[in-house]
């Protein structure tokens, strides 16, 4: 990052490739965490969320602009507690009223960035800040500012910064007077922070009776860690106290980091009719901003030390966000886990009934005998298994009944099974995310609990297309088969139906009486098929037949599951980005340290 020496002469392209590194590697940054989406609602994700916001917007507002234009002039925030006074010590510094002082709170409404005019190009554009519009300010009469018509506010913004050129501001150095750390109102507290961490250099203003206010510190630390430069002006400070409470407040700035704040100590003094301090009681702090101007070099020096020390910080954050991200991928697939598991056993449940002869029952049973025939037959069939094949050879003569009968008895009863495990999954899912506070918070309000109600006729129609499939089989094998006319003679149709009974009994697990009717069933099903298409063909058509059940089984589970894991967004997926994000904190390190 520094400059880079070839001989005397430094090199310029190469101290160019560096710092347009630098700026893609920060760019980089700032996209991944623009895209960083904390969906789920876990312990520490709202304080993640409000640290890749504020990282976002330094990137913004500060770093990226520092980055790219390190010779820009250095942007002194002056900042602190309600009533510190800090307005009042922004016109001591001008040497003339620029900011209105008052005992109304907050008195700061509208920042007011005071510049010496050959550094307005500067901050006239967004280069730095640049979420907020510019309103173009004048001085008029004895320094009383009037704001004109610049360009116009941002509708959307509701902010705004008021740009007043100053030839009393020493030229290299701006003074941005910020609203109250603490203030009362939401939106000035924000603002207030947002330009602190904006700031080039810190002026903290702060009284002889406030000084250990916890806000005030709670900033000062953060600026420690930035390793920015700070002053801290202590206002108010009653004669005869100067030495124990600067003593004092030198300790505490000692503890957290700051021992080399500078410290400047501003008496209790009567203001005049302009509510301007004598110009002694500030010449000291005047002096050293005015000595920060006049030193190039210290000045570039100080922009490095700010810069280096907030990227560093930054690692910190991305790192902590790398964390929360891998919180957040692990919570997801414990959800999404929880799901498919909840999905997965009514899969597993719909395949045993569709494949143990449970279907072979109730109406599918009574409609596939009135279709193969009477009961006699099956009693003749019972007695007499090994005339199987002379009782086929009958059948096939014969006309056996319409076959629509048994496949309206398949479907309801196929409906029947898959709505009734498609809803248990959905229950069971629902209940084990809303035993989980974050699974509970995706859910809301929305009962996800049984199926959509569309569910059912999208079962009965996925089920007919299954049928289909069935008899699309049947007609490719029998087209190649020499025994043609007897599987034409008994229909498509019906040595469909056949299949489908044969498909639904393939693993057994019938019991008692059931062996006698329901087996008898799938035998004669069975010894049906292998007349016409032989052995190894019927149970290849099966299997295929099991496996398009089995898969338009799984796509309407699917449906009913992706209401789930749809909630979950890309947490499901397990992206990679806590990997990117630690690997992008490495880097912002040692960015950070100038290596």
């Amino acid at each position: 990052m520094n400059p880079t020496f070839n001989g005397n002469f430094r090199d310029d392209a190469g101290a160019a490739g560096v710092q347009d590194a630098s700026v893609a590697l920060l760019e980089g940054v700032r996209g991944e965490l623009a895209s960083l989406r904390l969906g789920l609602e876990l312990p520490g994700t709202a304080d993640a969320r409000r640290t890749a916001g504020s990282a976002v917007g330094q990137l913004d507002d500060y770093i990226l602009p520092r980055y790219r234009s390190l010779d820009a002039p250095l942007l002194a925030v002056v900042g602190g507690s309600t009533g510190a006074g800090k307005s009042t010590l922004v016109n001591a510094l001008a040497g003339h009223p620029v900011t209105r002082a008052g005992a109304i709170r907050p008195t700061t409404r509208q920042p007011i960035l005071l510049h010496h005019p050959q550094d307005a190009p500067w901050f006239a554009s967004p280069r730095v800040l640049p979420t907020l519009s510019r309103v173009r300010g004048e001085l008029a009469g004895a320094g009383t500012p009037a704001t004109s018509a610049g360009a116009a506010p941002d509708p959307s913004a509701m902010q705004s910064l008021v740009l007043l050129a100053d030839p009393a501001v020493p030229e290299g150095v701006a003074l941005l007077d910020a609203p109250d750390v603490d203030s009362i109102s939401d939106d000035n507290r924000a603002l207030a922070s947002q330009l602190l961490a904006a700031a080039d250099l810190w002026l903290f203003v702060t009284t002889a009776n406030r000084y250990a206010d916890a806000v005030p510190w709670k900033l000062l630390v953060d600026a420690a860690s930035r390793d920015i430069l700070v002053a801290v002006v202590l206002d108010r400070v009653p004669a005869g106290a100067a030495e124990e409470v600067s003593a004092d407040l030198r300790s505490m700035l000692a503890r957290e980091g700051l021992a080399g704040a500078e410290l400047f100590v501003v008496a209790e003094t009567a203001l005049d009719p302009l509510g301007m301090l004598p110009p002694a009681a500030t010449a000291p702090i005047r002096d050293w901003l005015q000595g920060i101007a006049a030193d190039a070099a210290g000045r570039s020096g100080i922009a490095r030390r700010t810069l280096n020390g907030t990227v560093r910080a930054l690692s910190g954050k991305v790192a902590g966000l790398a964390e929360a991200v891998k919180d957040q991928d692990d919570a997801g697939r414990q959800l999404a886990g929880d799901v498919t598991a909840s999905f997965a056993d009514a899969a597993g449940r719909i395949s045993q009934a569709t494949s143990d002869g449970s279907l072979l029952r109730g109406e599918v049973l009574a409609r596939w005998q009135d279709f193969v025939g009477t009961g006699d037959f099956f009693r003749a069939l019972e007695s007499g298994i090994g005339r199987v094949r002379d009782r086929i050879g009958a059948f096939f003569k014969g006309q056996p009944p319409p076959a629509v009968k048994v496949e309206a008895a398949i479907e309801t009863g196929l409906q029947a099974v898959i709505v009734d495990q498609a809803s248990r999954a959905a229950e069971d899912a629902d209940q084990r995310w809303r035993s989980d506070p974050a699974g509970r918070a995706l859910l809301g309000t929305d009962d996800l609990s049984g199926t959509t109600a569309e569910f059912p006729a999208d079962v009965a129609a996925e089920i007919r297309a299954w049928q289909g499939d069935v008899l699309a089989m049947i007609r490719t094998e029998g087209a190649a088969k020499r025994s043609q006319a007897r599987w034409v003679s008994f229909g498509v149709n019906g040595m469909g139906v056949v299949l489908m009974i044969f498909v639904f009994s393939l693993t057994g697990g019938l019991t008692g009486a059931e062996i006698g009717i329901a087996g008898g069933t799938a035998v004669v099903g069975q010894k049906l098929l292998e007349a016409v298409f032989g052995e190894d063909a019927v149970r290849r058509l099966a299997n295929q037949a099991r496996h398009s059940l089995d898969q338009r089984c799984e796509g309407l589970l699917d449906g009913q599951r992706q209401r789930f894991l749809e909630r979950l967004g890309t947490q499901q997926d397990g992206t990679p980005q806590a990997d990117r994000l630690r690997e992008l904190a490495v880097e912002l390190a040692k960015l950070g340290e100038g290596a």
